[in-house]
């Protein structure tokens, strides 16, 4: 995306005042000694191209879209897959370029969101109304002073928090389909060099949507149960210069709905029950010696309750379950960035994580892990050609009182390379990044499945890339495509080894992904309209190169991978309307190797939205799945079809 930076605005405009202004004076001083002459503010700009390969979403673009959380932002972005179990209640995590959700990092400013029980993060607890931009980097971030934490995933996802500009309260109430009701307040304050903001949110919605599954052999209709969910979210934070802290806070209770049963939906609804309660806070603090010397350091807490609840009386084979987990995160984090000369930087840092895992699972033993990361890193810039290189190194180390004991300690170090060419409005780069993934908690201690001799999960990637710029008076063009290949080796996956009702961990495949990503922006101003164009496509081939031996799965695409996406946005803006209309495509995906026949079909998602600011009120209308398809990430989880939110906003301006 295009992004229109002011490059040491205040003191070249000063600058440039300042010669003019002397120039003015002693031109004119022998004519007019008592005169005043008023000079026009002068900005310069340039554009900022980015040697890593990034998406970005900021601003009233990312508040113009229909979405709810930050999933249905980030759907849009090219080579992203978002896995959803259907309704706001239901589970939502990112996929990019196949790599799997556990390679993809997820940042909150700058800090990382961990869950080391299962290596997820559910998108669906985010928000969008506190960021400013949402941004999402294949492979990791380039920037002059970065926590090692940062060079540790596949993939990245940036989400800054709104720095509020004036004092305000602004209140919001949303009705939507399917008995959706929310409310929201959020207080911003702005004085004396200190900002920030207090915001929160209740929702609840029944969930209860019909849907209607048919298939060659089946034609069900029903309606969806145990789909409600009912949440509070609070979220505060608080910046001067260069700190920045965060305060998080989230409790939910949601049905879990379980996939659909041919005819029987009704009589054999899921009845499982999921109570969450998730905090965090977090403080970064950022200092620049002169020009030459930058340090960071980082600081969280983390903590984290499950309980799931699921009791089949009619079903005599189905056990009943109430099980309890606790999970607490402390991390700490020091770099330091030193720019040796104007033309090359050096950055070195440590982190450390100690995580705890807790359940009243049988036979389970709390888990403690220590998890240490250092890296060192480099970038120099010639005239137009650019480098950054990084050696990440990692060491984990579990304990606990089980009889079969922890795993082994684990210690690796895995390098990144990047190479860029900029001449004027045009970039190249080139990348090779090599990572991997520890087996998480469960993975290795879960009773009965874990298996405590797994290796890491591999992934090395190649890409090439180009991006091109263009931004003449009044309209803005950009476009970026990247062509990729992904290998990974020690697949660590669920097979059923000791029987049907039994599932074991295990080291199993390996994949050979390649695939190209686009994107085009385009933004035109012609007062008093405004119309932006953001479109984004991927295709790619991810194949199962586990065994040459096994001809139904050896080079034959993985379960859940389109070959093909497109996403396209329009945005139009006439003095206090503003119209958004998005659609999505996503071609069909095989879901198992038993039956080549088995895939879920393609499906268009159009979404609308209509915003009309009126002086301090705010009134939103929005219509998403246009069409009704009430198409399936995941089989037998149909998605809700066509619903409607409205939603009023006032703000009081302090």
């Amino acid at each position: 995306m295009t992004c229109l930076a002011v490059m040491h605005r205040r003191p070249v405009m000063v600058t440039l005042l300042a010669l003019i202004s002397g120039f003015a004076f002693a031109g004119f001083a022998a004519v007019k000694t008592d005169s005043i002459v008023r000079l026009d503010e002068v900005k310069v700009t340039a554009v900022r191209r980015p040697l890593a390969t990034v998406q970005n979403l900021s601003g009233p673009q990312l508040q113009a879209l229909s979405s709810t959380s930050i999933a249905d932002a980030l759907k849009y972005f090219a080579g992203v897959q978002i896995k959803d179990y259907g309704g706001l209640g239901g589970l939502k995590t990112i996929n990019v370029r196949s790599l799997g959700s556990q390679h993809v990092g997820v940042y909150i400013d700058g800090i990382r969101i961990t869950n080391a029980q299962n290596g997820t993060v559910d998108l669906g607890k985010f928000s969008l109304s506190t960021l400013e931009s949402v941004e999402l980097y294949n492979a990791n971030k380039l920037d002059h002073c970065q926590s090692p934490s940062e060079y540790a995933s596949g993939a990245t996802v940036y989400l800054r928090t709104r720095r509020p500009q004036t004092d305000s309260l602004s209140v919001l109430a949303s009705a939507g389909s399917f008995h959706t009701w929310r409310g929201r307040a959020t207080a911003e304050f702005n004085r004396r060099g200190w900002s920030g903001f207090a915001d929160a949110e209740y929702l609840n919605s029944r969930g209860d949507y019909p849907f209607r599954y048919k298939s060659e052999y089946e034609d069900t209709v029903g309606r969806r149960r145990n789909s409600d969910i009912e949440y509070f979210r609070g979220e505060a934070a608080l910046f001067k210069g260069g700190f920045a802290s965060h305060f998080y806070f989230y409790r939910s209770e949601r049905g879990c709905p379980g996939g659909i049963v041919r005819r029987l939906s009704d009589k054999y609804t899921n009845i499982g029950r999921e109570w969450d309660t998730d905090l965090f806070a977090q403080g970064s603090f950022t200092h620049s010696f002169n020009s030459r010397h930058q340090v960071k350091f980082n600081l969280k807490y983390t903590h984290e309750y499950l309980r799931y609840f699921t009791d089949y009386p009619e079903n005599q084979n189905t056990a009943r379950v109430d099980n309890h987990y606790w999970q607490n995160d402390a991390y700490a984090s020091a770099a330091y960035a030193w720019n040796v000369a104007e033309w090359l930087s050096v950055n070195t840092g440590y982190d450390c994580r100690m995580s705890w895992l807790d359940a009243d699972l049988k036979k389970f033993s709390p888990v403690r892990r220590m998890d240490q990361k250092a890296a060192l890193a480099m970038q120099a810039r010639y005239m137009g050609f650019r480098l950054a290189a990084s050696v990440l190194y990692q060491h984990y180390r579990d304990h606990t009182s089980m009889n079969t004991g922890a795993a082994e300690p684990l210690s690796r170090a895995t390098p990144s390379v990047t190479l860029g060419y900029s001449l004027r409005g045009l970039s190249l780069r080139a990348w090779y990044k090599r990572i991997f993934r520890v087996p998480t908690l469960n993975d290795l201690y879960y009773t009965q499945s874990g298996n405590r001799n797994l290796k890491p999960e591999y992934t090395r990637q190649w890409n090439l890339g180009a991006e091109y710029h263009l931004s003449p008076a009044n309209w803005i063009l950009s476009a970026q495509a990247d062509v990729y290949l992904n290998h990974i080796d020690n697949r660590i996956v669920c097979l059923p080894l000791k029987g049907t009702y039994t599932w074991s961990m295990m080291n199993y495949g390996k994949t050979f992904c390649r695939g190209l990503n686009s994107t085009l922006s385009a933004a035109v101003s012609m007062e008093p309209w405004r119309f932006t164009l953001l479109t984004s496509l991927t295709w790619q081939r991810d194949l199962n190169r586990t065994d040459p031996e096994d001809e139904d799965t050896y080079n034959k695409p993985i379960c859940y991978a389109p070959t093909f996406s497109c996403g396209i946005t329009g945005i139009a803006q006439w003095r206090w309307l503003t119209l958004t209309v998005s659609d999505l495509y996503v071609s069909s995906r095989m879901w198992s190797y038993a039956d080549p026949e088995d895939q879920l079909k393609p499906y268009n998602n159009v979404d609308m939205k209509l915003t009309a600011q009126l002086r301090q009120w705010q009134v939103s209308g929005e219509v998403n799945d246009l069409l009704d398809v009430q198409y399936e990430h995941i089989p037998r989880y149909p998605m809700p079809g066509r619903n409607f939110k409205l939603s009023l906003t006032y703000i009081f301006k302090l």
